[in-house]
C-alpha cells in the first residue's frame, strides 16, 4: 500500500493539529517490529493524528522508520522532528445499523407569548420538547398520556 500524500497546506494544518499531542508510542532500541506496528495501527484507528517517540540517534534510520510505518499502514507521513515522528490517517467510515424501533428524539420549538402591554413586543423563547411531551395552547409543556383503551379492546389485543 503506497503512503498517503498531503499537499503542503494540509500538512500543515496536521502539524499544528499535532503540536499539543504527547506522543502515543514509543520505539526502542529494537526498532521497527511487528509489535510496534500493531500499536501504531491501532491508535491510528482511534485517534487518526498521532506521535511516535522513536529511540535513537541516527536520523537516517528514523527517517526510513517513518517511511517504512506509512506505506505499511498506509499513512501519510506528517512530520519528523528530533525523535518525534507524525502520522495521520483518514478515520474509517463506522457502519451504523438503523433501529426500526428508534423513536423521534427531542425536538426544539418556539413558544411566542403575547405581551400583556399592548406596546411591548411578545415574547418569545425555544424549548426542547422530549418525545413523551407535548406543547398545550397556552404554551405549557405536558406530559402525553396515552390514548385510554376500554376493557374489551385491551383482552382483544
Amino acid at each position: 500500500m503506497p503512503a498517503l500524500q498531503l499537499t503542503p497546506a494540509e500538512r500543515k494544518d496536521k502539524r499544528g493539529l499535532a503540536h499539543h499531542l504527547d506522543p502515543v508510542v514509543m520505539i526502542g532500541a529494537d526498532g521497527l517490529t511487528p509489535a510496534v506496528e500493531r500499536e501504531v495501527d491501532a491508535a491510528l484507528r482511534s485517534h487518526g493524528l498521532i506521535k511516535v517517540r522513536m529511540l535513537g540517534d541516527d536520523r537516517a534510520v528514523r527517517e526510513a522508520a517513518l517511511q517504512a510505518l506509512a506505506e505499511a499502514l498506509d499513512a501519510a507521513p506528517v512530520q519528523h522532528i528530533g525523535k518525534l515522528l507524525v502520522l495521520w490517517r483518514p478515520p474509517a467510515d463506522k457502519a451504523r445499523a438503523e433501529r426500526e424501533d428508534r423513536k423521534p428524539g427531542p425536538r426544539t420549538v418556539k413558544l411566542v407569548k403575547p405581551s400583556k402591554h399592548p406596546a411591548r413586543a411578545p415574547t418569545a423563547r425555544k424549548v426542547k420538547v422530549l418525545g413523551n411531551q407535548r406543547v398545550t395552547a397556552g404554551g405549557l409543556i405536558k406530559r402525553a398520556r396515552p390514548a385510554p383503551r376500554s376493557a374489551k379492546k385491551k383482552a382483544a389485543g
